[in-house]
């Protein structure tokens, strides 16, 4: 199933054309263009939710202005109405717009409308949504985390309920989404079929944009695209907020400024495709966005008396992939870089949330290699047993300081690797020892390829207390090893429940961990 979008004339429009062409076209004029009303062609969207507002997103066919409507019930009985924003082709269409000064803990609806800018009086069908906003008190807060989506040529396969781990995640009614990254893989083409082991053939929707890698702004605008067209995840959009980051697939695999592009690319400038995609991220989703760094992705979300999230980001500052070795920290072994290092303490140090959740769109220990095929070079923080080297050495310098400065409570989240794990950080076992215990989870993929496990570099003492991998590589998601998970931090005791899932919802591991005071 191919599906193009175009701005082309469309049946409705040329019913309406064709009208005009006989009598009553004086009659009529109104009527013929109100046929043909905008559309909402990607759902909404709400992101970096706070304990004031959010920020919503939406998407229109043609230059228009967004109208949205946000109230606390929703009948929309108490609703206020919000000063328009313009969905301009600049921006694909896509209108963002910060809802604040609301009630904090509240469930808060809103319904987005776009108005035609060139018929004004002709509007679109209204698409509601909903989000809470963060508690002041210190009630209960539940959310999910994973990454990795439409990868490997696994795209929408109806058959197969489409992408539903996103169904499965949504009937938790989680309070967000932490998405890991790799939230599309631009640098992988979308075929309509692929043959399975068992002789089965997995049919994929597709769209013309997505039958190769993407070069041009257009293209990596539509990897984004290709997602909402599934179902789940326009529900689970429009009622769960994701905190977004980034990692490598919303560019190229594995790129860094030293990335040597395969044949598949006619555009062998990675610094311009890197920018493309930047953009088209941004204009994707619902972030709020930085006055001080216009496009940074690093960011403090916090979310109550109970949690304070700290998103990394992982490739925009990071120096070249190689080796990974240097015993001095220098621009070549830099990952997250000295600036949003040293954001990082002060966020943290800062922080009176019960649980500092790290955001790492890369695990910490498990060696991931630039050249997988020949085992070569370090895609990640870790690439080998040892004491710290290169990016190794960002990671020593931030767990020595949370141990000075006693800093309580902080946990790893991530995904990339394509499978589910925990991971505690014993001093008595690693190499560094300089640091306090702490645990790392990994989970995903959510909608793409299964495979792992990896192995553990023993810089920082990784313990592996559950792992979830397949037996072979590159399952399908109908394999059903597609993994998310679900932390509950209890109101009253400031408890943490980790819960590792599958796509059917079962419950693979848990742990509840006791916040310490510091």
């Amino acid at each position: 199933m191919t599906i193009r979008f175009s701005r082309n004339l469309s049946r409705r429009r040329f019913l309406a054309s064709a009208a005009m062409t006989g009598a009553g076209v004086v009659a009529m004029p109104y009527l013929s263009r109100a046929a043909d009303r905008p559309e909402i062609t990607h759902g909404v969207q709400s992101d970096d939710t706070g304990i004031d507002g959010g920020v919503i997103w939406s998407r229109a066919d043609r230059p228009s202005q967004m109208l949205v409507e946000v109230a606390t019930t929703e009948s929309f009985r108490d609703a206020r109405a919000l000063p328009p924003i313009a969905a301009l082709p600049e921006s694909d269409f896509t209108a963002k717009m910060l809802l604040e000064n609301l009630p904090a803990g509240q469930d808060i609806f809103y319904r987005v409308k776009f108005r035609d800018l060139a018929h004004t009086g002709v509007v679109s069908e209204a698409v509601t949504g909903r989000f809470r906003t963060a508690p002041a008190d210190r009630r209960d807060v539940s959310f999910v985390w994973s990454g990795d989506v439409a990868g490997q040529g696994w795209g929408i396969n109806p058959d197969d309920g489409g992408m539903f781990t996103f169904e499965t995640m949504r009937k938790h009614r989680p309070d967000f989404l932490l998405h890991s990254g790799d939230s599309v893989y631009a640098d992988g083409p979308i075929k309509s079929e692929v043959n399975l082991p068992d002789g089965k053939i997995w049919k994929n929707i597709t769209i013309e944009e997505k039958a190769k890698v993407a070069e041009t702004l257009s293209e990596f605008r539509a990897a984004h695209k290709y997602n909402m067209l599934d179902s789940n995840v326009r529900a689970f959009n429009a009622e769960v907020p994701v905190f977004m980051q980034w990692d490598d697939h919303e560019v190229t695999n594995n790129w860094s400024s030293s990335k040597e592009l395969p044949a598949a690319y006619k555009e062998r400038n990675i610094a311009l495709l890197a920018a493309r995609a930047a953009r088209a991220f941004h204009e994707m989703y619902p972030m709020r966005e930085s006055i001080v760094e216009p496009g940074r992705i690093y960011r403090t979300i916090g979310y109550g008396p109970h949690l304070d999230v700290f998103m990394l980001d992982e490739r925009s500052y990071r120096g070249a992939n190689g080796p990974n070795l240097q015993e001095k920290y220098g621009p070549d072994s830099y990952f997250l870089g000295p600036d949003q290092l040293e954001w990082l303490k002060r966020a943290l140090l800062n922080s009176r949330a019960t649980w500092k959740v790290i955001a790492s769109d890369m695990p910490l220990s498990i060696i991931v290699y630039d050249d997988a095929a020949n085992r070569r070079g370090s895609e990640a923080f870790a690439q080998g047993d040892g004491p710290p080297r290169g990016r190794e050495l960002e990671i020593a310098d931030l767990l020595r300081f949370i141990k000075a400065a006693g800093i309580a409570n902080t946990v790893w989240l991530t995904a990339d690797v394509h499978y589910a794990a925990a991971h505690y950080y014993n001093p008595d076992k690693a190499q560094f020892q300089d640091f306090e215990p702490f645990w790392e989870f990994v989970s995903g993929p959510l909608h793409a390829g299964t495979f792992g496990p990896g192995a553990l570099d023993n810089t920082f003492g990784p313990e592996l207390k559950f792992v979830k991998a397949p037996d072979r590589q590159n399952l399908p998601p109908s394999a059903g090893m597609q993994f998310f998970g679900h932390v509950k931090i209890e109101g009253a005791t400031g408890q943490m429940t980790v819960t590792l899932r599958d796509r059917a919802d079962v419950a693979l591991w848990s742990t509840t961990l006791d916040p310490k005071t510091a």
